[in-house]
């Protein structure tokens, strides 16, 4: 028994790159590393850091956790225990702490502080009322006066500005109208599969704003990049995960699965731009350049 337990123990204590690297390499199917890299469209260099854990040699974490997905489900492993494994490994997920229990003071009752220091003088509240109804009663023709000019004041004002606000509602009555009108025309595209997840970088803006819309069929990496070559966008994006492309000028895209990916323009479908497990770079995703391709029959 003894025995058995010290032999369990190393493998509760497996590493992420343990486990990519033993799923490869044991077993009845055995597979090189250069062949699943030219499957999944991923450097062999990034795949053999992450079975030795040298996963400061590849740039970004989303990087290391989405080639981890893609590594792990090509193997046939749980992908969400390895990326749960290795977010601990990379400190993403930070350790719980135990806050100790302060013992707050025990606090004077309210009720009870406020009876010992406030103190009702009933008779002076009495005399300032009854001075109050004399002075009104001297003056009661300024009173008077004054409460006339007011009533008069506001007649003038429901009289001047009712028809000005009449004219603002049905302003704001068209306003609404149009509104409901550009909205029931402005519809989302009628994807062919179930949404999973909506992908936008500008979550302030609606999804009507963008003229293109890529749904992914299966799982795949995808990167969009602006005219500088700078990266707005990198992620390995699951089956049903739909992405709004932000109306800019100039936008790149590279698909490592160009034949896996749905792509509307103005709420029609494209033809597809390449063949399943094909990889295309440099893609201009502007929507007239995108029409080239055809629409779909």
């Amino acid at each position: 028994m003894e025995e058995k337990q010290e032999n369990m123990t190393p493998m509760m204590e497996i590493t992420a790159g343990e486990m990519l690297r033993n799923a490869r390499t044991t077993g009845r199917r055995k597979r090189e590393i250069s062949t699943i890299a030219r499957l999944l469209c991923i450097r062999e260099d990034f795949l053999v850091a992450l079975e030795e854990g040298n996963y400061r040699f590849i740039p970004e974490d989303v990087y290391i956790l989405g080639f981890a997905r893609s590594y792990a489900v090509e193997l046939g492993l749980n992908p969400d225990e390895v990326i749960q494994k290795l977010k601990h490994e990379l400190g993403l997920i930070p350790e719980e702490k135990k806050e100790e229990k302060k013992e707050e003071p025990e606090k004077k009752c309210v009720a009870e502080s406020a009876k010992e220091t406030i103190k009702f003088d009933f008779n002076k509240i009495k005399n300032w009322a009854v001075n109050c109804g004399k002075y009104v009663k001297k003056y009661w023709v300024w009173f008077a006066s004054g409460l006339g000019i007011l009533l008069l004041v506001l007649i003038l004002s429901l009289v001047l500005f009712g028809s000005k606000s009449t004219n603002d509602e049905n302003a704001a009555e068209n306003v609404v109208q149009e509104k409901e009108i550009v909205e029931v025309v402005k519809k989302e595209p009628d994807f062919r599969y179930p949404v999973r997840e909506r992908q936008d970088i500008d979550k302030k803006k609606e999804w009507s704003d963008s003229r293109v819309v890529l749904q992914f069929e299966k799982e795949s990496w995808f990167r969009i990049e602006d005219s500088h070559g700078k990266s707005i966008f990198s992620r390995v994006l699951l089956p049903g995960d739909v992405y709004y492309v932000p109306n800019k000028d100039n936008l790149k895209g590279t698909f490592n699965n160009a034949g896996a990916v749905d792509v509307w323009v103005d709420g029609q479908l494209l033809k597809k731009m390449g063949k399943i497990g094909e990889k295309k770079t440099g893609v201009s995703m502007s929507p007239d350049a995108l029409k080239a391709l055809g629409f779909a029959d």
